[in-house]
């Protein structure tokens, strides 16, 4: 996958770039030295990787209006980068950019419990937010499998989910406003500790934008009362498309289950081989779960489980305790950990309509037999945001490029069942040349013409979500 070459013009005023840094920021918010900046060489698709320029973490939206005022002075591009979890490349530098980092902008700023929200820096991790509330009973809704290290500055670029997206939506769905930064330097305030905003959806275009039209660097999130009490159903059966018809039927009966997460063969011999959760070796899983109060619980649970033995489960247990809960999840929060114990692996995230599940499933396992690369399948199977995981040998020749090819078909696939490339992973550079696949001509002028509106130069996060092609003329022309 090409990137761009760096400019030997921008290589040349480093040195510059650095001193005039030197005056907005603290001596140890600026990483210059070669090795020290290949810790931001890449995100969590390791597969590419690009030392930066240079690398800067501020500490507040001032010192990000600085920093991003001296670049555009002097032309610089500038990668935002939250925690680095990105596994679509969205936080790959370039040669002749700057990468800024919000690690150390992670503090609350305000909590108000009666209208319901919080208001943090963009650098906090996302299951920190609940951290910050839980004694007060709320909880923040998106929870990536990442949640534990992804910042909310990565989560509002890529629009993330996570497991209980399916009743609480994603991030766009709990997300109230932002304080933004500009190329330029200009602090633009979004949306705000209020239900919407009057005028044009700012907020739904800022929202899963990767980055692309301004630094975040404030988030006003939407918490929620904690329910009073989950409980989770593990379901086995013979085959994916037997899993894929159940999880379809489900939906279209109206149940609204908190979460329906599915894994394969592949996955569960993974997870227990891992994490010893006591999963049954079957074909394929289910865990769902459902919430509220106990008479809430036990309607949903018996509808739910009606509907599952009339697809002859080979294995239904219901948990009885929050030890047993907590054992049917561990496998699959494991999932990811412990497929990386088997091989190298990409992770997708194209989605789907759920009424199309059976059939995307057999055909990755078509796929599959003619690429000669094994799949595990492990994903949000009630919102159809698929996670295929594409076993490779990084260190064949060869296995890389095919695992792509792989990815790719897969990716199309989603597509021309109806869905899209991208359900939370974002476009990064890994689906760029695919954008053609979802979009017409007419359609991708529309968002490049969003782009020059907000980052007339092209000089934030540059290579990313558009062709490559697309991307340096459109830089080119702004120059």
């Amino acid at each position: 996958m090409q990137m761009p070459e760096p400019d030997p013009a921008i290589l040349s005023r480093k040195s510059r770039l650095v001193a005039r840094l030197a005056t907005v920021l603290p001596q140890d918010a600026i990483i210059e030295d070669e090795m020290e900046t290949r810790a931001y060489e890449c995100d969590a698709l390791t597969a590419y990787k690009c030392p930066p320029l240079l690398a800067v973490l501020p500490r507040s939206t001032a010192e990000v209006a600085a920093v991003l005022k001296i670049c555009h002075e002097e032309g610089v591009p500038v990668v935002p980068r939250g925690a680095g979890t990105s596994l679509a490349g969205g936080a790959l530098p370039t040669a002749d950019s700057v990468i800024l980092g919000t690690a150390r902008m992670n503090a609350v700023l305000e909590t108000d419990y009666a209208n319901r929200f919080i208001r943090v820096q963009s650098g906090r991790t996302n299951l920190s937010v609940t951290g910050a509330v839980a004694e007060e009973g709320f909880f923040y809704a998106p929870d990536p499998s990442s949640q534990l290290a992804c910042a909310i500055a990565g989560n509002i670029a890529m629009n993330s989910g996570g497991a209980h997206c399916l009743k609480y939506g994603v991030t766009t769905n709990n997300l109230m406003g932002v304080t933004m930064v500009m190329m330029d330097g200009t602090v633009v305030e979004i949306g705000g500790a209020h239900l919407d905003s009057g005028g044009l959806d700012l907020l739904g275009v800022i929202c899963g934008s990767e980055g692309q039209l301004g630094v975040v660097t404030e988030a006003t999130l939407r918490i929620l009362r904690q329910p009073e009490g989950a409980r989770p159903v593990l379901v086995g059966f013979d085959s994916n498309e037997v899993a894929g018809a159940c999880v379809s039927d489900i939906i279209k009966a109206g149940v609204l289950p908190v979460a329906i997460e599915f894994m394969d063969r592949l996955c569960i011999e993974a997870c227990e081989k891992f994490a010893k959760a006591g999963y049954p070796m079957c074909e394929a899983l289910l865990i769902i779960e459902v919430e509220g109060s106990e008479a809430e619980i036990d309607d949903q649970l018996r509808r739910i489980i009606a509907i599952a033995k009339a697809h002859n489960p080979v294995e239904l247990r219901e948990s009885g305790s929050a030890e047993e809960s907590a054992k049917i999840w561990l496998g699959r929060k494991s999932a990811f950990g412990a497929m990386g114990q088997i091989n190298d692996y990409m992770c997708l995230d194209g989605t789907i309509p759920v009424t199309e599940l059976p059939m995307v499933l057999r055909r990755i396992g078509e796929l599959s037999t003619d690429y000669g690369l094994a799949v595990g399948n492990v994903f949000h199977a009630g919102d159809g945001n698929m996670h295929p995981l594409i076993l490779f040998d990084a260190n064949k020749p060869g296995d890389l490029e095919k695992c792509e090819a792989f990815g790719a078909e897969i990716l199309k696939l989603c597509v021309d069942a109806g869905g899209c490339l991208t359900g939370e992973h974002g476009v990064g550079v890994e689906k760029r040349d695919l954008m053609g696949h979802q979009y017409a001509p007419v359609d991708l002028q529309a968002q490049l013409a969003v782009k020059d509106v907000f980052d007339p130069q092209w000089l934030l996060n540059p290579a990313k979500v558009f062709p490559l092609a697309v991307t340096q003329s459109r830089r080119v022309a702004a120059e």
